[in-house]
């Protein structure tokens, strides 16, 4: 029995082995062309990661970019450059909504104070499509740059469908389409593409897990609806409005993001909650992550002289200068009266409580500080990255959440004991300092955090080699067709069987009906009978 087991696992190994060899060993498709149309600020720093990796492997690639780009850099060995003429700064549109939600969160938690943020989210990403469609627009007006983008002969557009104008323009070029997605227009990319049940699947800002009670539930329905008012009446519009003018037949974002041949999603099943999937879903949650570098020699004796304490690291993202002064004042008490070291990006105002244990830095090597041994707990304010960046180290967070998809993230690590949140306008001394301690000193949100990096880990080939294979696979096949479900070619009646519920409801009271009349005759039949024999 033993010799049967042993040769049985011995021929699964020999299986995977061979398959590993065979997925790793597919040629490259060497010297593809790729357009890419990417959203400024932290989506590019995902996208340039992965350009990065294609330009490796010997791929021509090119970006179009705003002339006002934030983070886009204009010249790069990595693409050649595509402007577009725009005069909004999308630097100071960023930067101006998050000191007014700031503001509005340190307020606390009220009806008002929702209504507010949720006013102030539709205006900014309202805007943010404008200057998109703006440039598309300017795009489909230039003769001379649709015909090079035509006679460019691309193998594919690679988008984040965060805004929609990539998969506009790869509808007008007739090129396969690749997205580097978390987002799309209307929340969560899943949603669109896959069956999303509100019972158990939560909406992004609604602050839910996957277990919900009845009231939970209301509110999810609540948030949907939130969902749909911004897609139909805030963002979708502008969209309509190029689809109806350069797009032959028109065209609707749905149905544009629905036709894309391959997502690359940003997150995997280690971090998100479980959810009903498509073939052509590709998971590359935490695809950025690399083993930890060496810190440069004045931050790797900083972090060394810590000793058994070790460190913590804290920052809030680039988008984020500074908190509230009386804010930062109280989480540098906290930190002055920690054994630990720490190190903080901040480039506001040094707070005067500032401890000699404290190191401000205007930017930190943030993935080799979270690999460093050293490392104790991550404060943050819940982005992608840098969740899935504690993962892949196993460091446990306290999370500050400032906007958008903050909480949800935070919420995730929080729900399987990685993680603790604390809301804005809950961070105070006393707060911040239990806080703290709880994440340092209970020997459980290490384990836990330990545990998801270890699965994160177990995978046959690393994320980013998955994505890059998946691109390639695209250019090679000229699409992937095969993968696509037809949903999005059938009217929402036909999709929910509407039609057919109708039509058997239908039938049902023909019969019935038909039943009843028959009966009815037989009984009338029967009485006349009866009337005649007496």
């Amino acid at each position: 029995m033993g010799t049967m087991e042993s040769n049985s696992a011995r021929g699964i190994s020999i299986f995977f082995s061979v398959f590993l060899m065979a997925f790793l060993n597919t040629p490259p498709c060497n010297g593809g062309k790729i357009l890419v149309f990417s959203l400024d600020g932290s989506h590019w720093i995902n996208m340039k990661l992965m350009i990065e990796e294609l330009h490796a492997r010997g791929h021509s690639i090119s970006v179009i970019r705003p002339s006002t780009s934030w983070y886009i850099e204009e010249v790069s060995h990595l693409y050649d450059s595509i402007n577009i003429p725009q005069s909004k700064q999308f630097e100071s549109l960023i930067h101006g909504y998050l000191e007014r939600i700031i503001k509005l969160q340190s307020e606390g938690s009220s009806s008002h104070t929702f209504l507010k943020l949720t006013g102030q989210f539709l205006s900014l990403i309202s805007e943010l499509h404008s200057i998109y469609c703006d440039m598309l627009a300017q795009i489909f007006e230039d003769p001379r740059l649709l015909q090079s983008l035509s006679e460019a002969r691309y193998d594919l557009v690679l988008t984040d469908p965060a805004i929609a104008s990539g998969v506009v323009l790869a509808k007008y070029l007739k090129l396969p389409t690749v997205l580097n997605v978390r987002w799309i227009t209307s929340g969560d990319g899943h949603s669109i593409i896959a069956p999303s049940p509100l019972s158990y699947i939560p909406v992004p800002g609604s602050g839910l897990t996957d277990n919900m009670s009845f009231t939970e539930r209301i509110k999810n329905v609540f948030f949907h609806g939130l969902i749909v008012f911004q897609e139909v009446f805030m963002i979708g519009p502008h969209y309509e409005a190029i689809c109806a003018k350069y797009i032959e037949g028109g065209c609707d974002t749905s149905s544009l993001l629905q036709e894309a041949d391959i997502w690359l999603f940003r997150s995997d099943f280690v971090f998100d909650f479980p959810r009903p999937t498509m073939p052509n879903v590709v998971y590359i949650g935490g695809f950025q992550c690399k083993p930890a570098q060496p810190l440069p020699a004045d931050l790797e004796a900083f972090v060394e002289s810590a000793g058994e304490h070790g460190v913590i690291i804290m920052t809030l993202g680039t988008f984020v200068s500074a908190l509230p002064d009386d804010i930062t004042e109280d989480i540098a008490r906290v930190f002055a009266k920690m054994p630990q070291k720490v190190i903080w990006r901040h480039t506001g105002k040094i707070p005067s409580s500032l401890g000699n244990n404290t190191q401000i830095v205007d930017w930190m090597p943030q993935k080799d500080l979270l690999g460093h041994p050293q490392t104790k707990v991550f404060v943050a304010h819940g982005g992608t990255n840098g969740v899935q960046e504690a993962i892949y180290h196993g460091v446990p967070v306290l999370g500050i959440p400032l906007f958008y998809d903050q909480f949800d993230n935070l919420l995730r690590l929080q729900e399987r004991g990685a993680g603790k949140i604390i809301r804005l306008a809950d961070v105070n001394f006393h707060s911040f300092e239990q806080g703290l301690k709880e994440v340092l000193h209970q020997d459980s949100y290490s384990h836990n955090m330990q545990r998801l990096s270890v699965l994160h880990r177990d995978q046959p080939i690393p994320p980013m080699d998955h994505a890059i294979f998946w691109v390639e696979y695209v250019m090679r096949h000229k699409g992937a067709a095969h993968l696509r479900t037809q949903a999005y070619k059938m009217p929402w009646y036909s999709y929910y069987s509407i039609d057919v519920l109708v039509a058997l409801s239908a039938a049902g009271s023909f019969f019935l009906l038909a039943t009843f009349i028959v009966f009815r005759l037989l009984c009338c039949r029967g009485r006349t009978s009866k009337v005649k024999k007496h």
